[in-house]
């Protein structure tokens, strides 16, 4: 296994300056109402890095939530609810341009707390301001309905925003998938309170701090602070109207139990155990890198990771070897070194889950690579584990069927396509899918019959703000992202028009 340290000094001596660096002018903590909260029990952000705090951040309670859906209460019906499309569109652009003034800053933090190589930390930030511009141009496009009923009737349909809503988002993609949630309902016209994840929460915090200005006081409110008490409050507030979560399948359902004690709308967007289906005609120049892409991108810790690899018996000798060599060739190291392309698990309980899954695999099935710490001295007192391959693997494995969360790969074998459709099926989720293969035909048939959202032939990616995201069965329902996006965040009316003969 390779690895790559900096140029001089230890990684801990340089990600102690980065940490002084990152937060020497900026004070976290809540936006609530244009303002910081700085008050109240803190929690020490962790380096996963090296095993110690960034920087401690007060923890917001209930009371602070009911502070900040009072505020965008308070906003919306002062004004933000009468505001016009272009009014937020230009709002929204001009809160991705200052986002884009600060993309180094917020790439540090999201690369600090989170543990990602910086390139990709870069990329997801890019992310969140494209889709906060993406957000911005489609709002302006969005139109009612006019239903040609009849001659004595106009009746016509016309979308408003449900008020003050709420959203709780993880600790995998900071930044990026608040803006999946923050643009769209922003765009749409509703005030917001926002729960980052208690893990991860400095990007976001941030980027909150840097809309003063731009949007009304209270019409954008981040509320840091624990899963247990602050997003629960969210989840059951009688004022909060709507509730888009992203996380756990366990969390989640709470989250709509909770939500349909008052009949709110909730939108999920929960766990995976997506398959890649390798046909005999595949590609594998290109299958094997898609397929190590969406298993070790982000260290595995994605929602739509390919973490069941389903090759097809006659090519699954040259598959199997070939992955091993990719997954054998990921860069473990210092998420600030540019040549990083693994860094470690964002935190210590993770670190234990994914340990724990490896170890149950090596019972279970065969290990083909990894399953261990790297041996560089400098990345011991980070939550690295090494690129980790299986075969032997059958679905009613625990391995096999149950989300990891990190980057543990399952290989498995299949002889006629209605198997690799069974068994691409054969699971409690339904986020995201991927296929193998040169045949425009199969791509089409598969994607037909495969149970999952999300579908990518040959590659693993992109997610663009252009399409809808979400999955099927345990995996949520709704959808971030897309046109799609806009309609979840508001609600439909329709209005009829009763016409008289025209008298003069």
């Amino acid at each position: 296994m390779d690895s790559t340290r900096p140029d001089s000094g230890t990684i801990a001596e340089r990600h102690r300056s980065k940490h002084r660096e990152a937060t020497a002018d900026v004070e976290f903590g809540a936006w609530i109402d244009g303002e910081r909260r700085t008050g109240g029990p803190k929690q020490g952000i962790e380096d996963p890095v090296i095993g110690e705090s960034i920087v401690d951040v007060p923890q917001s309670d209930a009371g602070d939530v009911d502070d900040a859906v009072d505020a965008a209460w308070d906003t919306f019906e002062g004004g933000w609810e009468d505001t016009t499309v272009r009014d937020r569109s230009e709002r929204l652009f001009e809160w991705a341009e200052v986002l884009a003034d600060h993309v180094e800053e917020l790439t540090l933090l999201e690369c600090l707390d989170c543990g990602k190589p910086i390139s990709q930390a870069r990329g997801e930030v890019e992310g969140a301001i494209d889709t906060l511009e993406f957000y911005a141009s489609a709002i302006r496009g969005q139109r009612g309905s006019e239903v040609p009923a009849g001659e004595d009737l106009h009746l016509y349909t016309k979308r408003e925003p449900y008020g003050v809503v709420g959203q709780v988002v993880p600790w995998n993609y900071p930044l990026w998938a608040a803006a999946w949630k923050l643009g769209p309902a922003l765009a749409a016209g509703n005030a917001c309170v926002l729960k980052p994840a208690s893990d991860t929460p400095l990007s976001t915090v941030r980027a909150a701090q840097l809309s003063a200005g731009v949007f009304p006081d209270g019409a954008l409110n981040v509320v840091p602070g624990s899963g247990s008490e602050v997003g629960q409050a969210i989840a059951e507030h009688e004022e909060i109207r709507k509730v888009s979560f992203t996380g756990s399948t366990g969390v989640g359902s709470g989250v709509m139990r909770a939500a349909a004690d008052r009949v709110a709308p909730v939108t999920l967007e929960l766990g995976g155990k997506s398959p890649f289906i390798v046909f005999p005609d595949a590609d594998l120049d290109k299958v094997v890198q898609a397929v190590a892409d969406g298993i070790f991108y982000s260290t595995g810790e994605i929602c739509d990771a390919f973490s069941r690899a389903l090759v097809h018996e006659s090519i699954a000798d040259e598959f199997t070897e070939r992955f091993v060599e990719a997954a054998e060739s990921y860069v473990l190291g210092d998420p600030l070194d540019e040549e990083t392309t693994m860094g470690p698990l964002t935190s210590k309980s993770q670190f234990e889950t994914v340990t724990d899954y490896v170890e149950t695999g090596k019972e279970e099935a065969n290990l083909l690579c990894g399953g261990g710490r790297p041996d560089d001295p400098e990345l011991t007192d980070g939550y690295y584990v090494e690129p980790t391959v299986f075969d032997g693997v059958t679905n009613d494995m625990t391995v096999g069927c149950e989300e990891i969360f990190g980057p543990v790969q399952t290989i498995q074998t299949f002889e006629s396509y209605d198997e690799a459709i069974e068994l691409a099926n054969d699971t409690q989720y339904g986020l995201a899918s991927g296929i193998g293969t040169e045949s425009t035909s199969l791509v089409h048939q598969t994607a037909d019959d495969l149970d999952a959202g999300l579908v990518y032939v040959n590659e693993y990616g992109p997610i663009m703000p252009d399409a809808p995201y979400g999955g099927f069965k345990r995996s949520g329902f709704g959808k971030d992202l897309g046109l799609e996006a806009l309609d979840h965040y508001q609600r439909q009316k329709s209005v009829y028009v009763n016409l008289d003969e025209p008298e003069l």
